[in-house]
């Protein structure tokens, strides 16, 4: 999907918000690791929350620097999904995260995904990134971490456990009431008309 609209993007591939899609996906392991090690989650929880709190870096700075690129518009959103995903699963297998809230988000990123990819081997476009989406990603970037904290028994963890809780709550709805939105432009985009990338 494309973040940046209204920005015209080139074919260049080494950028320095290409390079930094590139860093969060290449820490990916790291955090896994420390996750699923014992005696090493905090660091793991702390670098998964960075990571994914940070999506916002690389395509904010591409289009400040007038670098948007055709490359970056598929490996920003890929580095978010990846990022998300893997820290699910690590949290999942070390029991700090539920794996029905674990599914709720990644069956809905998985759908999207693919109906991104399909759309782009088809029309050759791009869906656009709709503010609610972006909402929702944020409530969930914002609410695993806190949920898993809570479980994990660090500081604070009972208020970490039900903030996180009522933001997932929030943010989960937000996301499907998106992939809906996504679907009647997937719909519009497949006839032709309506919102292109």
């Amino acid at each position: 999907m494309n973040d940046s609209p209204g920005a015209r993007a080139s074919s260049a591939i080494l950028t320095i918000p290409n390079a930094l899609s590139a860093a969060r996906i290449a820490l990916i392991p790291l955090f896994v690791w420390l996750i699923v090690h014992r005696g090493t989650e905090l660091p793991g929880l702390l670098l998964f929350a960075g990571v994914v709190a940070t999506d916002w870096i690389d395509g904010a700075i591409a289009r400040r620097t007038g670098t948007v690129s055709e490359l970056g518009a598929v490996l920003d959103p890929t580095a978010d999904r990846l990022a998300m995903g893997a820290g699910l699963i690590a949290l999942v297998v070390r029991d700090a995260f539920p794996l029905w809230a674990a599914l709720l988000i990644l069956v809905r990123d998985g759908l999207i995904l693919l109906a991104g990819a399909a759309l782009l081997l088809v029309r050759r476009v791009r869906l656009e990134v709709r503010f609610l989406g972006k909402v929702a990603t944020f409530g969930l970037m914002t609410a695993v971490p806190l949920v898993a904290w809570g479980s994990f028994g660090f500081a604070f963890a009972p208020s970490a456990l039900a903030l996180g809780w009522i933001v997932f709550g929030v943010a989960i709805v937000e996301s499907y009431a998106a992939a809906l939105l996504y679907v009647g432009d997937l719909r519009r985009a497949l006839a032709g008309r309506g919102r292109p990338g």
